[in-house]
């Protein structure tokens, strides 16, 4: 017997709670995480791989003559600017979309 046969009392949930009415209610279909977001992140992605990078051969040769200590410490630090300058971005648009919301509780009420 490779295959049972389903009894009328051993109907599955799906069958048992009308899977064929569809759901209830309006489905959500907006993405999880807004396109804004994603685009500060490309971008300060993209500012971390080329900064540091950039800012070390310009300065190994033209700042501080072939000394390659201070280009990584100059590099270094110009990659810390930018993530400090990304948690600052993200901290502001978090309170702002804090702010927004409360804005609608005010209406709403």
């Amino acid at each position: 017997m490779a295959s049972r046969r389903i009894n009328e009392s051993e109907k599955t949930y799906l069958d048992s709670a009308g899977a064929a009415s569809g759901p209830s209610g309006k489905s959500n279909i907006a993405p999880a995480v807004p396109a804004a977001v994603i685009y500060k992140l490309l971008g300060f992605t993209f500012a971390m791989i080329t900064a540091p990078i950039s800012i070390y051969f310009l300065s190994l040769n033209s700042i501080f003559g072939g000394n390659s200590t201070f280009a990584g410490f100059t590099a270094a630090i110009s990659a810390n600017v930018i993530l400090i300058a990304y948690v600052v971005v993200a901290f502001k648009e978090d309170q702002s979309e804090r702010l927004a919301e409360e804005q609608r509780q005010k209406k709403s009420d």
